[in-house]
């Protein structure tokens, strides 16, 4: 079989996870080494783009690759306001061709080339909040572990870059070779979504008193239907006020935020005890079992005795 071969540029910017920079590299080593048995030869040729080179080399915009990879990272301190030599060179890659892929907060420094711009992407959950609010115009789903959108291909987890490899791997050559490496890896090549991994941290330190005032007697009284003219009185304001200012500071309505919070406890109680679903569901205040069913399949994307089977 002939083939062409694929060049990949694994982006090293500060603070970048080592782990996922010379993992992918050695998962694409691997796949080489699996996709010879079926007729590919050395198919990845995978490449290290240390950011202070871009800076230095005259020729760093001679060399184009046909996929760009942005790991994930640990410290803010430089995805969050990346170098521009950096966002001009990944742009003219994407210009030239090149698949532009980010995993977790790597997704930032997507953003800041305008490339995802009214697309739907994911990263990490627990970055949503802060993604969201500094790029109101990009469509994000965290529900998602992995969003290949052709020429734009995200993953959310800390760890998904082994998921963004496989994908790579299947797109470039076949699901055959992905699910051998996926087996010689050890890991699981069937379909996830983050939502499997959720955890409900309701934002806190948003600095409006009444509203958390409004949380923390939710959170008392979680078994218990949210009544808004109660709970507006809790926070001394009229209803209307306090609907506004609720969703402003934590981003869901009452009842919405409520959910949240009783399936958070409920998936807690999954992983922890060993009683019944029927236990469970009334523990967290749900009287109708099929009724915690289908909110609970539709937050977390699986039924509880998956979610139990899987965690517990």
């Amino acid at each position: 079989m002939t083939n062409s071969r694929v060049q990949i540029g694994i982006v090293h910017y500060p603070g970048a996870l080592l782990s996922a920079v010379q993992g992918l590299t050695e998962q694409f080593y691997l796949a080489n080494t699996i996709a010879a048995e079926y007729g590919y030869s050395d198919i990845f040729q995978t490449q290290i783009c240390d950011t202070e080179s871009l800076n230095r080399s005259s020729d760093a915009y001679s060399n184009p690759f046909n996929i760009i990879i942005l790991p994930p990272c640990l410290d803010d301190s430089y995805y969050l306001a990346p170098d521009e030599t950096l966002i001009t060179w990944i742009k003219a890659q994407h210009g030239a061709g090149a698949i532009i892929c980010s995993v977790c907060a790597g997704a930032f420094v997507l953003a800041e080339t305008g490339l995802i711009d009214n697309r739907c992407v994911t990263t990490h959950w627990a970055l949503s909040h802060n993604f969201g609010k500094r790029y109101p115009s990009v469509s994000l789903n965290v529900d998602k572990l992995l969003i290949n959108d052709m020429d734009i291909i995200t993953a959310g987890g800390l760890m998904s870059w082994i998921d963004l490899g496989l994908e790579l791997v299947a797109q470039y050559t076949n699901s055959h070779v992905m699910r051998q490496l996926g087996k010689f890896l050890l890991v699981d090549t069937a379909p996830r979504e983050q939502r499997f991994y959720h955890v409900f941290k309701p934002k806190l330190d948003h600095g409006d008193e009444a509203i958390l005032k409004a949380q923390h007697a939710i959170q008392k009284n979680f078994k218990n239907t949210v009544v808004i003219k109660h709970i507006a009185e809790i926070s001394h304001l009229s209803e209307r006020t306090f609907l506004r200012r609720f969703v402003k500071a934590t981003g869901f309505k009452p009842n919405q935020y409520l959910q949240h919070l009783r399936i958070q406890k409920a998936c807690e109680l999954i992983e922890t005890s060993a009683g019944p679903f029927e236990k469970v569901a009334e523990a967290v205040g749900y009287e109708d079992m099929s009724a915690f069913r289908r909110i609970f399949v539709k937050m977390t994307g699986q039924t509880p005795k998956e979610f139990k089977r899987r965690f517990a």
